[in-house]
């Protein structure tokens, strides 16, 4: 069930059922010569509009852009700076829990938004109780990354052991492959790819990742491992979504 698809009284008569929604996240930012802009934002989007039929939960939009302050150098990136995902993030949950949600299981496609959506959570619950929002002892946030998955990183390293990488990586750009086909990008992807430094800024990470990539392969990706990614994703966050509206 998605929420921008969705008309008000059917909100409420959701929210009768079950205080849970699901809230993919991402962001827009290069992933290397081949690999879609949109890549985090993809990825978690279909997942969670997998996870969602799947549990009959609802589906929040996606968040496509996320803190990439360090990807700015490439054409096409674009990044909230931290502080301004942490509002974002405030004001989304704080509106939804307004509304009568608790249980805000977000499904994450990047790694950059990690430390972000930790601090955004802190914010978030000192701001609602600040404010007496209804309920707002009640409200939990999960970070949910799909990537992180026990049974999607197993697969990943079986796949294309140390050629996965960390940015740019075989396993998200066959998720994209899978839910858009028709969006498959070739190109010449150098075999001596830079892997192991530290991240600063913009200029100084083009500087060390001159293409972009971070010690990956995404020439591996098929839209067959894809499907493999996608489906082991969603059973697992499924999973993990049900224990979390179980939780106290």
């Amino acid at each position: 069930m998605l929420l921008h698809l969705s008309t008000w009284p059917e909100v409420e008569a959701y929210l009768g059922q079950s205080q849970g929604i699901i809230l993919p996240i991402g962001s827009t930012e290069q992933h290397g010569p081949t690999g879609l802009i949109g890549t985090d934002a993809i990825c978690a989007e279909a997942i969670a509009k997998g996870v969602g039929e799947q549990v009959k939960a609802m589906v929040g939009p996606t968040i496509n852009v996320g803190m990439a302050l360090h990807h700015l150098d490439f054409p096409g990136s674009i990044s909230l700076r931290p502080s301004t995902l942490i509002l974002v993030l405030r004001d989304y949950i704080t509106c939804l829990a307004k509304s009568g949600f608790t249980k805000f299981f977000f499904i994450n496609g990047h790694g950059g938004n990690m430390a972000t959506m930790k601090a955004a959570f802190s914010e978030t619950y000192a701001h609602l109780s600040d404010f007496n929002v209804k309920n707002a002892d009640f409200v939990q946030c999960y970070l949910a990354n799909w990537f992180m998955c026990s049974s999607v990183y197993k697969l990943a390293k079986e796949l294309y052991g140390d050629r996965e990488g960390s940015h740019a990586t075989p396993s998200e750009v066959a998720l994209t492959q899978y839910v858009y086909p028709e969006a498959i990008k070739q190109g010449f992807l150098s075999e001596n790819v830079a892997s192991g430094h530290k991240i600063y800024g913009a200029v100084d990470f083009r500087r060390r990742y001159p293409d972009g990539r971070m010690g990956s392969d995404p020439g591996l990706a098929t839209p067959e491992h894809g499907k493999r990614f996608y489906e082991l994703a969603v059973e697992e966050l499924s999973n993990s979504y049900l224990e979390f509206l179980k939780g106290n």
